[in-house]
């Protein structure tokens, strides 16, 4: 009992200081002013409390009671779910037994026409990409969407399907025996493209404007970039050129377009040419010059031959020409002995000499350097050749193509170059040869009549 007092007086005490401490101030408005008051607003804080907390339990309540029936009805519906997927399943294996009894019953009833139409399939596969690639499908377009539907087919083709597929065959057999003209698509180069006519040589080849073409599918055709060479277009100028019924000689491509791919990457003159690198060009340029020399060494001497028979015939002395001024030097010294008329004539024939024999070592000295220009650029090339296999391995031949092509290329030019300065060097040193043996006769014969006179006298 005491220590209920002593506990309710520690209390009263507690609540009742802060009133004491401010008793001189005024009190506040609604502040309890005695411990009656307090404890009345206590007691209604209780009550409101006590109401807030009955709601918020009610609303919980509410708010377990909604979350509640919501997985009750989540959990019914997983329930109706897998009973549903059960259901799916069993019905699934069941149509796949079934499935299998009636692919096993068709099989057995179809018998040889399953594998007949399995052949049809192939046929219509294999003539579907026929057709695809054929010249023929730029003149007759539509063929492929037909073809294509049997050959991916997985059901029995009709009647009418087998007889488009005869229909096709036969079709693309007859237009494989015709020369025909057209009107159809070509792509030009710069990717233009336009109508014009074109000649069809069955599915072998394609012309246009003397233009070889290349089919492209869907109904066009391409330009080449690179046309054959001169004499293929020739055939096809022929063939544009003939009339109806008559007969001519054509280009075929058998292949059907991989001999003219073949044709179209040969290198022509100035590829094979630039094959040879820095080393052909030095050729190229040395064979120039030295064939050039050799053309005006022997021009000249052929003028210069034929102005001494010339002179020869009308065997007047003077003129402008090795012979006349051999026998103007005889002429001015007609009166000095025969030793010193020799030495004369001979001072003569040596001042021409030089003109005569110009340019002749030069020619000789090309026509030795350029098989040795030859040699280096054949080095070379291997050269470039073992750094590829040294690098790459030998898997890839066009790797090594390059050195190859630069060695074998310079040792033609090379060839090319030495044979006709040879030649021409040879020719140009036998007209000179011809005109000093003529002078070296003359001079000879005025020496024998000018000791004759000599002795006379």
């Amino acid at each position: 009992m005491f220590r209920k007092t002593l506990l309710t007086f520690l209390v009263c005490g507690f609540f009742a200081s802060p009133v004491l401490a401010q008793e001189a101030a005024a009190p506040a408005k609604d502040e309890p002013l005695t411990l009656q008051q307090l404890l009345e607003r206590v007691k209604e804080g209780r009550v409101t409390d006590n109401s807030a907390n009955k709601k918020r339990e009610r609303q919980f309540i509410n708010e377990r009671n909604k979350r509640k029936s919501m997985l009750d009805d989540v959990n019914r519906k997983i329930d109706i779910e897998e009973a549903r997927s059960e259901r799916l399943e069993a019905t699934f294996n069941a149509n796949e037994l079934q499935l299998a009894e009636l692919e096993g019953l068709l099989n057995e009833r179809l018998g040889v026409f399953g594998e007949l139409f399995g052949v049809v399939r192939q046929v219509s596969g294999e003539t579907s990409a026929q057709v695809g690639t054929s010249i023929i499908s730029g003149e007759i377009t539509g063929r492929l969407p037909a073809l294509d539907e049997l050959a991916k087919s997985k059901g029995l083709p009709k009647i009418k399907e087998l007889e488009g597929l005869w229909y096709a065959l036969q079709q693309e057999m007859t237009a494989q025996g015709e020369v025909k003209t057209f009107t159809g698509q070509i792509v030009a180069p710069d990717g233009i493209a336009g109508a014009a006519e074109i000649t069809r040589v069955g599915p072998f080849t394609a012309i246009s404007d003397n233009r070889f073409l290349r089919y492209a599918g869907d109904g066009k055709f391409v330009e080449l970039g690179r046309q054959p060479p001169a004499r293929f277009m020739d055939g096809a100028d022929d063939l544009l050129d003939a009339d109806a019924g008559e007969l001519t000689a054509g280009v075929v491509d058998p292949s059907r377009g991989a001999i003219l791919d073949l044709f179209l990457q040969t290198p022509n003159l100035s590829e094979r040419i630039g094959q040879g690198g820095l080393v052909g060009y030095i050729i190229i340029l040395l064979g120039i010059a030295g064939v050039l020399l050799a053309f005006e060494r022997i021009f000249s001497l052929t003028l210069t031959a034929k102005s001494i028979n010339n002179q020869l015939e009308s065997g007047q002395p003077g003129g402008d020409n090795p012979l006349g001024r051999v026998w103007e030097a005889y002429t001015n010294n007609r009166s000095v002995d025969v030793e010193t008329l020799e030495l004369k004539l001979d001072d003569a024939i040596l001042k021409e000499m030089p003109a005569l024999e110009r340019g002749l070592s030069t020619i000789k000295l090309i026509s030795g350097v350029a098989p040795l220009l030859g040699l280096l650029g054949t080095v070379t090339g291997m050269i470039l050749t073992f750094q590829a296999i040294t690098l790459f391995g030998t898997g890839d031949p066009k790797l090594m193509a390059g050195g190859i092509s630069q060695a074998l290329m310079t040792t033609v030019l090379g060839l090319c170059v030495a044979i006709p300065t040879l030649l021409l060097h040879s020719v140009a040193a036998s007209r000179s040869r011809e005109v000093v043996q003529i002078l070296e006769e003359q001079a000879t014969g005025l020496v024998a009549a000018h000791a004759e006179n000599n002795k006379g006298r």
